[in-house]
């Protein structure tokens, strides 16, 4: 999770009393290079999910470093394991050509997601699945892409988004077995990008090669080497 961060460019909240932009005045601003703030693109949350995207989900500015190094990386599919309300597979699109998984266990949050993608007009590239993570029917990817998805298993009932689901540290554990897993069992050359960890290990078959610790916590990215 993560902590409220300086706008990167472009676009800072908008003054008192100015229009804000549409969402395909977002769009346009995202795919041009520009990162607006934050508060911008949440306003198309619902506003529950707005005020927790400060805690859950990925800021626009890592969202935008990722995109680029998938861009890099010639990486063409990226599953987000606990996709939440879609904010990272969404800008991320909107940064780059990459096609985006989301795999989400809240129905709600998925439906929410998905409206997201087709207010951006990128329902083409990005969909949500709902359900649990399992090693055995994950959807094969280039890339995998973790925001820290367990840790509201460990947080006091009063931070948790909602009593929706199981949270606890059976679940923890779980999710946490369940992805390294996937990534011990996932094809060579298969990259996982991490921000802030995930409660786990990246299996020692992947090798880190990129790191950025100038964002508000660690984005890292590893390969399978073997």
């Amino acid at each position: 999770m993560t902590t409220e961060h300086e706008p990167p460019n472009d676009l800072a909240a908008a003054p008192m009393g100015a229009a804000l932009p549409a969402a395909h005045e977002v769009a346009a601003l995202i795919r041009a290079g520009g990162w607006p703030h934050d508060e911008l693109f949440d306003r198309f949350l619902p506003p529950r999910l707005r005020q927790a995207s400060g805690v859950f989900w990925t800021p626009l500015v890592v969202a935008a470093r990722a995109a680029a190094w998938f861009a890099e990386q010639g990486i063409g599919t990226v599953v987000d394991i606990g996709s939440g309300a879609g904010k990272f597979c969404v800008a991320a699109a909107l940064g780059g050509d990459c096609r985006f998984i989301g795999l989400e266990h809240r129905q709600r949050l998925v439906t929410a997601a998905d409206r997201l993608a087709r207010l951006f007009q990128v329902d083409d590239r990005v969909q949500f699945i709902a359900g649990p993570l399992d090693p055995a029917n994950a959807p094969a990817a280039d890339a995998y892409y973790l925001y820290n998805p367990f840790a509201e298993n460990r947080f006091g009932p009063e931070s948790q988004l909602d009593a929706d689901v199981e949270l606890g540290e059976e679940c923890f554990h779980r999710d946490v077995t369940a992805t390294e897993a996937l990534l011990r069992g996932a094809p060579r050359g298969t990259y996982v990008v991490t921000y802030n960890g995930f409660g786990g290990r990246v299996p020692e078959s992947y090798e880190k090669v990129r790191v950025d610790r100038t964002l508000p916590n660690m984005l890292r990215m590893f390969r399978k080497a073997g």
